[in-house]
């Protein structure tokens, strides 16, 4: 049992949330620089070619030989995966924070107390 409580502990730290959190957005991200350089950026620059040649793209949403619904689909992807991470991320908070807030035994008396009563039944 100790493993999996040794486990737990390294899993919920900040820093490897934090990690995991960062590869996945910017694995999502990546995906929308792709896009973007594929399905837009490339097309508008090879547009002239396409018009001498007289190809025709027509599959998704395409204008001028750009396809921007790709592109949208990359960006509605990771705004979904972005999402999903938040919510995941303020569950492990709430988790942290009842983690933190548990009530701690109450202290017993200090050494200055106990002096003090002993000395006063001494003087008793």
């Amino acid at each position: 049992m100790g493993f999996l409580k040794e486990f737990k502990e390294f899993a919920v730290k900040g820093n490897v949330i934090d990690l995991a959190i960062g590869v996945i957005i910017g694995g999502a991200f990546g995906a929308i620089v792709s896009s973007l350089v594929a399905d837009v950026i490339t097309p508008l620059l090879l547009t002239p070619a396409f018009k001498a040649t007289g190809a025709e793209n027509l599959q998704g949403l395409v204008w001028k030989g750009v396809a921007y619904g790709k592109f949208l689909a990359a960006v509605i992807n990771f705004l979904c995966v972005a999402f999903v991470l938040f919510m995941l991320v303020k569950g492990i908070n709430r988790f942290k924070k009842k983690e933190e807030s548990a009530p701690e035994a109450p202290a017993g008396p200090t050494q200055e107390e106990l002096l003090t009563e002993i000395r006063d039944l001494l003087k008793k």
